[in-house]
C-alpha cells in the first residue's frame, strides 16, 4: 500500500464515521481521527497531490459501503471504542442483507 492509497482510507474512514449518526461521541472520534491525518500528512508529505482535492473526491465518489470498511481500519489505529466499531459492523451487515 503506498502512502496516497494509505491518505485515501484514512479519509474514507473519516466520512464513513461521519455518516453514524446514531453514536453520540462520534464529534470527539472524528478530531482523533483528523489529527491523525494531519499527523499522518506532516509525517508523509506526498509530492504533487492535493490532499483537499482527493478529500473531496472521496467524499462524492465512495461508496457508503466502501467508506464504512475503510473506517474499522481507521478505529483500530486509533484506539476507537469497541461500541463504536461494534455499530459500523451492524451498520455494514445491515446493508448487506438489504442489498
Amino acid at each position: 500500500m503506498d502512502l496516497r492509497d494509505e491518505f485515501k482510507y484514512l479519509v474514507g474512514g473519516y466520512f464513513g464515521i461521519r455518516e453514524m449518526d446514531n453514536y453520540d461521541l462520534k464529534v470527539y472520534i472524528l478530531k482523533d481521527i483528523e489529527d491523525y491525518i494531519k499527523d499522518f500528512i506532516e509525517i508523509n508529505p506526498i509530492d504533487n497531490f492535493n490532499y483537499k482535492e482527493e478529500a473531496e473526491k472521496i467524499n462524492d465518489e465512495m461508496p457508503l459501503k466502501t467508506k464504512l470498511q475503510d473506517s474499522l481500519l481507521v478505529l483500530n489505529k486509533i484506539d476507537a471504542p469497541m461500541e463504536l466499531i461494534f455499530l459500523v459492523k451492524a451498520r455494514l451487515e445491515d446493508m448487506k442483507k438489504n442489498n
